[in-house]
């Protein structure tokens, strides 16, 4: 079929909407609700996925693993200190990053004490010292009430500079840019943690520094420090083959005895579990609901143009006896339902993003939970994609019954 052609029949079929406007608005109204739902589905659906990621993320550990050196052994009950351990740098941060690739971030961290330098008055202080790589952001999420954390520049290049919670900048009175004086080495302050962020120490005083800072930071040890290597999953799903690819750098970074060298620690494997199934559970819910929603639009939009066929018998007949083909009868109708489905998505995206809106503002109004709409162009392709693609699906019985008629028959029909 020619392209003039396929454009005529197009034509007349939008043409022959404009007839009935009653029926028209009746048959797009359908769609508009088929389609609202969908959206409205579909955004609200994702806000509360995202919404309980950002929950598993935060008040969890598990998208978590942790690379822990084995600093002893136990025999006979006993704890043994070990002679030698791996003391993993920030050349194995980067190395096992690279391995990762989007799948997870990967930082360090150190934990430590040290003396703090106080006027000759004040008594003798001490704190928590956290040596950290930048990416142990991701995993602290810190909030600020000054300031903000230090970047890889800094860490890289060894500078010493700290972040320090709020109990820690009380009793050493410190503000931004202050100096910091942990072991007798100074420390310029560039952030400091808001009340109800402070995650690390919560009753104590604590203060984050460049992972390449620790020696000067923390007070002296006998024995080499043992840095962990904390790697994060970007989704629950990936945690396993995170996993994977973490214990097969450790063997090619340890050996095959790896396993006495280091550990790889996660949540138990029964609570991820419990998290993906309710992860999978919640998005066949929602796509439960999504094809409801479509299968009510589909069913309206089949059931007026089934009423077309009927009251347009006459009409057909006549058509196909001034030397319409069967298909020229198909693709009119075809033509009507997807100028019914387009028109009524556009509507319908409209009304579902509003809706999605004012449903999750009902929601936070409620519970507090910070869950918003997700209205992504995603959302809103499918949504017209699925419009379009089911207004040719259910519009093809009817448009099927119109083309077959006979035409004596059709001419003949009251």
């Amino acid at each position: 079929m020619n392209a003039s052609l396929l454009a005529s029949s197009f034509r007349v079929g939008v043409q022959s909407l404009r007839v009935n406007p009653l029926r028209t608005v009746l048959s797009t109204l359908g769609v508009v609700i088929g389609v609202a739902s969908l959206v409205a589905v579909l955004a609200v659906g994702d806000g509360a996925e995202s919404f309980a990621r950002e929950q598993i993320a935060t008040t969890t550990d598990l998208q978590t693993l942790l690379v822990v050196p084995n600093t002893g052994q136990t025999i006979d009950g006993v704890r043994i200190p070990r002679a030698t351990y791996p003391v993993f740098t920030l050349a194995d941060v980067d190395a096992l990053a690279r391995v990762l690739g989007p799948l997870a971030t990967v930082s360090a961290t150190v934990t430590g004490g040290a003396r703090l330098t106080l006027p000759a008055a004040a008594p003798a202080r001490a704190t928590v010292v956290m040596a950290v790589t930048p990416g142990a952001e991701e995993r602290l999420r810190p909030r600020f009430a000054a300031g903000r954390f230090f970047n890889v520049a800094e860490v890289r290049s060894a500078q010493r500079i700290a972040v320090v919670s709020p109990a820690l900048a009380s009793a050493a009175h410190l503000s931004l840019g202050d100096t910091l004086r942990l072991e007798g080495h100074a420390f310029r302050v560039i952030g400091i943690l808001a009340p109800a962020a402070q995650r690390v120490a919560p009753l104590g005083m604590t203060a984050l520094v460049p992972f390449t800072t620790a020696d000067s930071a923390m007070a002296p040890l006998a024995a080499l420090r043992a840095p962990q290597i904390m790697v994060r999953a970007a989704r629950v799903e990936v945690v396993d083959t995170v996993r994977v690819r973490v214990e097969r750098w450790a063997a090619a970074r340890l050996g095959a005895g790896w396993k006495d060298e280091a550990s790889v620690e996660t949540s138990s494997p029964m609570r991820l579990d419990q998290a993906r199934r309710a992860i999978q559970v919640f998005k066949m819910v929602t796509g439960a609901f999504a094809g409801i929603s479509l299968v009510v639009g589909g069913l309206g939009i089949m059931n007026v143009l089934l009423a077309a066929v009927t009251e347009r018998t006459r009409e057909i007949g006549i058509r196909k006896a001034a030397g319409a083909r069967q298909r020229d009868i198909l693709i009119q109708f075809l033509a009507e339902s997807v100028a019914i489905t387009g028109a009524g998505s556009v509507l319908g995206v409209v009304l579902g993003l509003g809706g999605a809106f004012a449903i999750t503002a009902v929601i936070r109004s409620a519970s507090d939970a910070p869950i918003y709409a997700a209205a992504t162009w995603q959302t809103v392709g499918v949504a017209a994609i699925i419009s379009v693609v089911v207004g040719l699906a259910f519009g093809t019985f009817p448009a099927l019954r119109a083309a077959r008629l006979s035409p004596i028959d059709a001419i003949r029909h009251e």
